[in-house]
Parts: structure tokens; C-alpha cells; sequence
């Protein structure tokens, strides 16, 4: 079943370039989140059921966002996207993750190839493979498959991955080890927050042998250069299936790399209509509204925390 559709830097503290406020960056807006993925199949992935939308007696109220800063765009943004979406920002080496939106867990379906990825390269002594290129690049199910399968049993593999989550600060997310919907992987299943997403992408750059699946994740085939594809100097990767009713959750999580460091976001949508397009535009919607507020976002290094 294919998906159709890093780097150190030098050593430079991770900043505020133009200041929003603590009061921006500091509050994050929790709720509960949809499912759903791929253009007409779904990345290799178990669905453990969430709640289709949000709940608002999870929601700890309005987030606080200061005119013009990127929390008010996308404040304003929101309710014209026809659909829940979600957003998180960490600087590479910070120690803060800045959410905002309607939509904050879910499955990861095939964003999880990543930390998949690195736990195979790291079994294996950093060695490429063809299967990790189709695995990142082209969000190729039957590659990330192997690529499962050659970390030993269900188990063993699941642990595998956890343990990168882990090393990359994501002590949260469990992979579970046996497939709890038939078409679709075990690993792509996990509930990951964006959130927790957004924590192990800020670390990412900083693990052993990471630049092998950064590289990769810089090589996204065209067709699936939606949302954060749409960026400069981004690498990133995509996951996206339906729910059990058909309904498709679609997300992306990458880094930023700017002159003065780097930044890790990840970003999620599931449209009302419950469409794959309708998900992949309104990622598109979102994804611009950093490149505007660029200049006023958190980046940093590896050398700055990890």
C-alpha cells in the first residue's frame, strides 16, 4: 500500500527574534482530537478510537493570543478552515512547546516511519536502505512494513520504537505492538500529540545517526508536498487515514531551519467534510502562517539544550 499524494547547526541561543509576550507562548489550548488519513489508502497505522471532535469539557478556555502575533493569525484562521486543526511550535534545543487550535491527539499514521526509520538505522549501524528511502519519501506501506518486521517480533519492534520517542523527549506516547484494525500497521496507530510530536521533532536533529532520516524527510515525493511542503528550507513528513467512519485525519511534522537556528512544528486537520483534499488544503491554509511570522518564532540548536 503506498501513500500517494538534522542537522546540527552552530551553536546559537534559542530565541524570541521579535518578542510576542510570554503570555502567547506560554498557554496551550488542549483538546481532544479526530482520525483520519490518506488520499484513498491509509498510511500503516491502528486506530484506537478518539472522539471525532472536539470535546469542550477537556478545553481549559481561550487561548490568549496579542494582535498580530502568529497564535492571533491563527486564532483568525481557524473557524474559516471548514474543519478542526491543530498546531505546535518548539525551538531545536528549547525546553517549550506552544500549542494553539481545536485538535491536539490522534493516530500518527505514517509520521510514526520516522522514529520507525531511525530504530531500524540504529539495529543496523546507520545503514541505508532502499526501504527507508520508500518508507520517508514516499510514504510507501509495504517498505515501512519491512522495515517493522526487521526489528524482531511485534514486541521487540514496538519497543524499538518507543525507545526513540523516548530518547527524542517523548516519554508520553505508547506504540502498541499488535494491530487493533486489520488493513492497517500497529505503529501508524499510536496516539501522538502534536504536542509530543512537536517535543521529539525539536530533539531529532540532535540523535545518533538522525540525519540519515532528516535527509530523507528533505526528499518528499511532489505528490505529498502539501502543508509544510509548501515551506522553504523545511524537511517534514506526512501521515493520513480515515477513522472507521471515513473520516480522514491529515498531519505533518517537520523542522524549520532558519539563519538563526531551527525550529520543529507539527500541524493536523481533519476537514468537516471529512475528505483527504479538504485535510490536506487546510493544512495549506496553516502552513503560510509561518513563514509570516518567521522572523518572530523560537529556534535554536542542538548545542543549545540537548
Amino acid at each position: 500500500m503506498v501513500e500517494v499524494a538534522g542537522l546540527h547547526v552552530p551553536r546559537e541561543p534559542i530565541r524570541w527574534r521579535r518578542s510576542l509576550g510570554a503570555a502567547v507562548y506560554g498557554l496551550t489550548l488542549l483538546a481532544v482530537a479526530a482520525c483520519s488519513t490518506t488520499t484513498t489508502t491509509a498510511d500503516n497505522a491502528t486506530l484506537a478510537p478518539i472522539p471525532a471532535r472536539p470535546s469542550s469539557a477537556t478545553s481549559p478556555g481561550p487561548m490568549v493570543a496579542l494582535p498580530g502575533t502568529l497564535a492571533a493569525d491563527f486564532a483568525s484562521l481557524l473557524p474559516t478552515l471548514g474543519g478542526h486543526a491543530g498546531m505546535a511550535i518548539m525551538a531545536v534545543g528549547g525546553d517549550t512547546v506552544t500549542s494553539m487550535g481545536d485538535w491536539t491527539a490522534g493516530p500518527a499514521w505514517s509520521t510514526m516511519k520516522v522514529p520507525l526509520t531511525l530504530a531500524v538505522l540504529n539495529a543496523n549501524g546507520n545503514t541505508p536502505s532502499y526501504a527507508m528511502s520508500a518508507a520517508v519519501t514516499e510514504s510507501d506501506n509495504s517498505a515501512a512494513d519491512s522495515l517493522w518486521q526487521s526489528l524482531g517480533t511485534a514486541d521487540q519492534a514496538a519497543q524499538a520504537v518507543q525507545k526513540i520517542l523516548k530518547q527524542g523527549g517523548d516519554s508520553t506516547t505508547k506504540v502498541p505492538s499488535n494491530r487493533s484494525r486489520p488493513d492497517y500497521s500497529a505503529f501508524g496507530q499510536a496516539v501522538w500529540s502534536l504536542a509530543d510530536q512537536t517535543r521529539f521533532a525539536a530533539h531529532l536533529p540532535c540523535l545518533p545517526n538522525a540525519n540519515t532520516v532528516t535527509d530523507l524527510m528533505g526528499k518528499v515525493v511532489p505528490g505529498q508536498q502539501w502543508g509544510l511542503g509548501h515551506l522553504d528550507n523545511v524537511v517534514f513528513k506526512g501521515g493520513w487515514g480515515p477513522d472507521p467512519a471515513g473520516n480522514y485525519l491529515v498531519r505533518q511534522f517537520g523542522l524549520v531551519t532558519t539563519s538563526s537556528g531551527q525550529m520543529a512544528v507539527a500541524i493536523a486537520a481533519q476537514a468537516n467534510s471529512g475528505g483527504f483534499d479538504d485535510g490536506t488544503t487546510m493544512l495549506s491554509k496553516i502552513a503560510p502562517l509561518i513563514t509570516k511570522h518567521l522572523n518572530d518564532l523560537p529556534t535554536g540548536s542542538c548545542a543549545d539544550g540537548h
